[in-house]
């Protein structure tokens, strides 16, 4: 295979290094866990995994070095490979410093409960101070909450309601929801994967 500059391919751009798969189906489609380059995961929250395909391509491409290995291979006319199972990023990704401001990140802050009543599941987002009394939708103004809540609430202030707030919500860094995202793992994970993750999870005795 014909060696490729970095400048002239299109393929090592961001997206191309954080793309993750998001539902990889348990380990069955075999995808890879992405490491950046001082072998931290590049996120925990999609955990950062790869298809086979891509993990394969990176490192024909020598992109990334290939850390662990599953069993099965992929053959082409030329040569056989092991699927990666583990790699590492060559080239250091700087995390990014802005975090968007998206449901998904909201909840992610909020650890996925209510900021009122602390349940979980059936979440909505609500201003603290209501659209109609003159609050804006930013981070230090709109929290995670389940739909009681919201409904009992609507556009009063907590002081009105009886509510009060778990926490102050303010806006998050990338490192802050980086080590959020550690509380929740996926459900399924390859035992290769473990020597580099670290989950904020109970140990069983």
């Amino acid at each position: 295979m014909p060696a490729t500059s970095p400048r002239s391919d299109p393929d090592r751009s961001p997206e191309f290094r954080t793309s993750f798969v998001r539902d990889p189906a348990g380990t069955r489609h075999f995808p890879a866990l992405v490491l950046n380059a001082d072998y931290r995961p590049l996120s925990y929250l999609p955990l950062s995994l790869w298809p086979w395909q891509e993990a394969v391509k990176a490192a024909v491409l020598d992109r990334v070095t290939i850390v662990s290995e599953y069993e099965e291979v992929v053959r082409s006319p030329s040569t056989t490979i092991r699927i990666p199972s583990v790699v590492v990023l060559r080239d250091y990704v700087q995390p990014q410093k802005r975090v968007a401001f998206t449901r998904f990140n909201l909840f992610l802050r909020d650890e996925f409960q209510c900021q009122y009543c602390g349940a979980k599941g059936d979440l909505t987002f609500d201003h603290v101070i209501p659209r109609a009394r003159g609050g804006v939708t930013s981070w230090e103004n709109v929290v995670a909450a389940c739909g009681r809540c919201n409904l009992r609430k609507g556009s009063r202030s907590l002081k009105q309601v009886g509510f009060s707030l778990r926490k102050p919500p303010k806006q998050p860094s990338s490192g802050q929801l980086m080590n959020l995202g550690r509380k929740f793992p996926p459900n399924h994970l390859h035992e290769s994967w473990m020597d580099f993750l670290y989950w904020d999870a109970e140990l069983e005795a």
